[in-house]
């Protein structure tokens, strides 16, 4: 059996924010069988002592507890630890053209809590973000009594109930761990400023169509609403919420999520719905590109004298796919898509295309059959092995909820 990875830990005291980020996500990877401090040790190359207080401040705030002993090979037994997922959370949401979805996760990436309701991005920001800012509160301590979170404006224009689960306990933020680890963008303090969040969150990640600038988390020419041109989001809902916003594309979101829910090498998220972009994961990091606008994928031109695109172009795999399901014809879509995947995998040479979107969803086997059809004839042509094809699991909201965790278990590219 392959021996566990060792995790390098630098034993100084400018990067204990680092160093806390290494021994909490082996809290998190162990999962609820806990993992003992000599193993932590071990795994982050930290000395005995270092591993020792930052436990005992991770347990002072909560956010790990003993999970009972294991028989060691000599001498008593040891202490294993494990994370306590409800002592913190995060929401992500997924801000489409016109549709929110809004989940709060705990620690471990669960959903606990969710909402859903109509939007239209062409009413204008204020009314935009005053409905995030009303959802993101929902979910985070300003919602219905109980727990109970509604779905609201659904396709049935109807209610129904999302059981939230229980608030638990989190960082006061005066403490070590909470100073710490917020200098990685996590762990943060009870989220009064501007009065947006109950002590437990985290921050909030959104995730919308591009283009834009992820560093900055200001909007570009959003296609179909160029008025959102030069928006700077991140800064205004900071403002609005009192906590920490990352924002990032729809489909990087959803590629950090896959990611960190264990999807290994290098992959291509496909995401049809309202729009077409891809996530690029290459070598188990998000692939932003040096201005953040990598995965512009559905506006590459397959057909000179298609039909006119929405970014101003004719012939997009995004026009042509989105004309093809509007007549009906979803093989004719899948068929498109696959042109585009081909291209993408050849260019990239990922390992697997992955799929999703609504429209992937309401016709997942059509769409997959489709794709992988093209791509094989490519791989006979060229003498290779096919890409394999499949649907994402997950969804955009809770990859966006990624954006906030993953700095506080050592993602860079979050």
């Amino acid at each position: 059996m392959q021996a566990p990875r060792t995790i390098e830990g630098v034993n100084l005291l400018a990067l204990r924010s680092h160093n806390t980020a290494l021994v909490l996500d082996l809290l998190r990877t162990a999962g609820t069988d806990g993992i003992s401090r000599l193993e932590l040790a071990e795994r982050t190359a930290l000395t005995p002592q270092a591993v020792s207080k930052i436990t005992a401040r991770l347990r002072a705030d909560g956010l790990a507890t003993e999970a009972g002993r294991r028989a060691s090979t000599g001498g008593k037994p040891r202490t294993v630890l494990r994370l306590v997922p409800e002592a913190g959370h995060a929401v992500g949401v997924h801000l489409d053209r016109d549709e929110l979805r809004a989940v709060r996760v705990d620690l471990m990436g669960a959903v606990v809590a969710e909402r859903r309701r109509a939007v239209d991005l062409g009413v204008g920001a204020d009314a935009v973000v005053e409905t995030v800012a009303r959802e993101v509160g929902a979910l985070l301590g300003h919602g219905p009594a109980g727990g109970e979170v509604a779905f609201e404006g659904g396709p049935a224009g109807g209610e129904m109930a999302f059981e939230g689960g229980p608030a638990g306990r989190g960082s006061n933020g005066s403490g070590p761990a909470g100073s710490e680890v917020a200098a990685g963008g996590g762990l943060v303090g009870d989220g009064s400023a501007g009065g947006g969040v109950a002590g437990d969150g985290l921050g909030v990640g959104i995730a919308l169509p591009g283009p834009l600038d992820h560093a900055h988390g200001v909007l570009h020419r959003v296609t179909g609403f160029p008025e959102w041109d030069g928006f700077p989001l991140r800064e205004v809902l900071e403002r609005r919420l009192g906590v920490p916003v990352v924002v990032d594309k729809d489909t990087n979101a959803a590629a950090l999520g896959l990611a960190v829910a264990g999807e290994a090498g290098s992959f291509a998220y496909l995401h049809l719905g309202t729009g077409l972009g891809a996530g690029l994961v290459i070598g188990g990091t998000v692939h932003r590109g040096t201005r953040t606008g990598a995965g512009e994928f559905g506006h590459q031109v397959v057909q000179l004298d298609g039909p006119p695109c929405g970014c101003g172009n004719r012939g997009c795999v995004e026009a042509l796919c989105l004309d093809a399901v509007a007549r009906g014809d979803l093989a004719g879509a899948a068929r498109v898509l696959g042109v585009g995947a081909g291209n993408l995998a050849a260019l990239l040479d990922v390992d697997l295309v992955l799929l999703g979107g609504r429209t992937v969803a309401a016709a997942p086997e059509e769409f997959v059959r489709g794709v992988a059809a093209v791509l094989g004839e490519r791989a006979r042509r060229a003498g290779e092995e096919a890409v394999p094809v499949r649907v994402a699991p997950g969804g955009v909201a809770e990859g966006a909820a990624q954006l906030v965790l993953g700095p506080v278990f050592g993602r860079t590219d979050g």
